[in-house]
Order: C-alpha cells, then structure tokens, then sequence
C-alpha cells in the first residue's frame, strides 16, 4: 500500500512517516452533536458506561476519539442524534467555512450529511440551508441524517451541482466536491479506490470539478466566502483548480484559521506554477492529523 503514492514523495513533506500512517489502523472519531446536548455533558455520560473518549481539541469540546473496538453506530447516543460519526478532517471544513448564524448557505454535494448538520450545528440552527444532492439514492440517507440530528434549517434540493440554478445568491457556499479519494485509503480497501480514478474517468472528474467551482463562484454574494474541499493528495484535483478559478474570476484566498497542524498549499506542480495566493489553501495529511487526507481552499467573493 505505501508504494501507491510514490509520485507524491517529492510533494508530502516527511514522506517516509506519511508512507508509514497508512498502514495504521483508522481511528475512530464523533462529533457531538450540540443542536442536541452538551459536549462535557455527553462525555460525561458515555464514560459512566465504561466508554473513554479522548478530546481532539480544547476547541468546545465537539471532537472526540474512541477507542478502535467501539461501533458508535451501535450507541443509543447515535439514535438520539446527540453524536455523529465522522472523519476530523471532515468536520474541520465546516469549521474553515464558519458562516455567521442567520446566514443562507448552500452545500452544494450534500449526502450523506455530516458536513451539512455540522453547519446547521455552527449556525445554531439559524438561517437556512440548502442541501444539494444530485442522486436520489442519496436522499434517504441525507434526509435521516438532518431529522436525526435535528438540523431544523434545512432543505433538500436535487440539482446537479455545476447547474444549480442562479436565481438566488448564497452568503456561504460549500463545495466538497467529487475526487479520485486517495485520502480516504485508511478507510476503504485499495481496490474499491483504485475502481473510481481510472485514466478515463480522471478527465472528466477534473473537469467537472473546475465548473463546480465555477457555478459555486457565481452563486456567492458579494463579499460571500466558499469553500473547495477534497479529500485526495492530486494537484490537479486541488491547487490546479483553484488557479483555474483565479484566472477565470476576481477570487481571492483566505486563510485556514483552525487550530489544527495543515501544510500550506503547492508552489508549483510539475510544469504548472500557482499564483502565490494559493499558499494559503491547507492540505491534511494523515501523518499530521490522524484522520483522511485533505485539502481545503477558501475562497471570497469581492463586494
């Protein structure tokens, strides 16, 4: 397995501990769900049943780790919506995007969901939010996870997401958009991942990246903030898309103001040099924060 990413050794610093985080075993790790309970109080009661959770952050107490036998699915705390399982990294782009409460938001690849109740989380069930999803297969599991967590600001729309209307604009936008996975390798088996980013399908995921990023643009407010996610090492699926939004609009990049340790986004990749803006996007690596690779960009809309 560490021999997959050697195309990278030259892009991932320190690359022989990121070789070796990826044959560790996933951790699990919970969001606490504060649209239904306190994060001390939720503690407090799994460890009255015998279940250590260990904070991932001093940050209000929302992130924790169990231990690797635990099935967090299996809990009464998950049916009650008071805990929601989910990849730090993950959780950590709803924390980079942080609208404002009372804000109208768009996620615009919303299933299954965990992003999405996140925000309605942050916002404190404020504002509104539409949660995209093109796949009607997907609706179920996206619709049980917003009931079940309570994230009364929230719609369901089923559009695909680099044609979704234009008829209203959004304060925030999130675009966790359509990768080749290679972040998630730790979770899946390797033939599942190598099955989704053959030489043909590569194209077209790139190119559908580059108009979702496009279409989410548009759909800002002036002065709105949109943030581009993935969950893969590629250049091409990260730093090349956002320079392929800088050249086609009047962007800029914000920085990632998380507590947790992120690389700086690429000078250069091969023959392709960035605009210096992009050293503000942060990559995720595993041998960094223990959870799936990823890459986040935000972006601002000028007034």
């Amino acid at each position: 397995m560490t021999q997959i990413f050697k195309y990278y050794q030259d892009l991932i610093p320190d690359f022989s501990e990121f070789q070796d985080s990826l044959l560790r075993p996933f951790p699990v790790h919970i969001r606490v769900n504060r649209l239904r309970i306190d994060g001390e109080q939720l503690a407090q009661m799994l460890e009255e049943q015998g279940l250590y959770l260990k904070p991932m952050s001093d940050w209000q107490r929302i992130f924790y780790e169990m231990s690797e036998n635990t099935s967090p699915g299996n809990l009464l705390e998950y049916y009650t919506g008071f805990i929601h399982p989910q990849a730090l990294t993950s959780c950590l782009a709803s924390l980079a995007l942080s609208p404002n409460p009372d804000s109208l938001v768009l996620d615009m690849c919303a299933s299954p969901g965990g992003k999405t109740t996140h925000i309605a989380d942050i916002m404190g069930n404020t504002g509104a939010i539409v949660a995209n999803e093109l796949y009607p297969t997907r609706h179920r599991a996206l619709a049980h996870t917003i009931e079940r967590l309570g994230a009364l600001n929230t719609v369901v729309t089923g559009y695909q997401a680099q044609q979704f209307p234009m008829r209203q604009p959004f304060d925030y936008i999130l675009a966790d958009v359509p990768c080749s996975g290679e972040g998630r390798i730790r979770k899946i088996k390797r033939e599942e991942w190598q099955s989704g980013i053959t030489e043909d399908v590569r194209p077209k995921l790139l190119e559908l990246q580059k108009h979702i990023i496009l279409r989410g643009f548009d759909l800002l407010k002036p002065g709105g903030v949109m943030l581009y996610s993935t969950c893969t090492y590629n250049p091409m699926e990260n730093e090349s898309v956002i320079q392929y939004l800088l050249e086609n609009r009047d962007a800029d990049i914000l920085p990632i103001d998380i507590e947790f340790e992120y690389e700086p986004g690429l000078e250069q990749w091969k023959d392709e040099i960035y605009d210096r803006k992009i050293k503000r996007t942060a990559r995720f690596y595993p041998h960094r924060i223990n959870s799936v690779g990823f890459f986040m960009a935000r972006i601002r809309r000028a007034e």
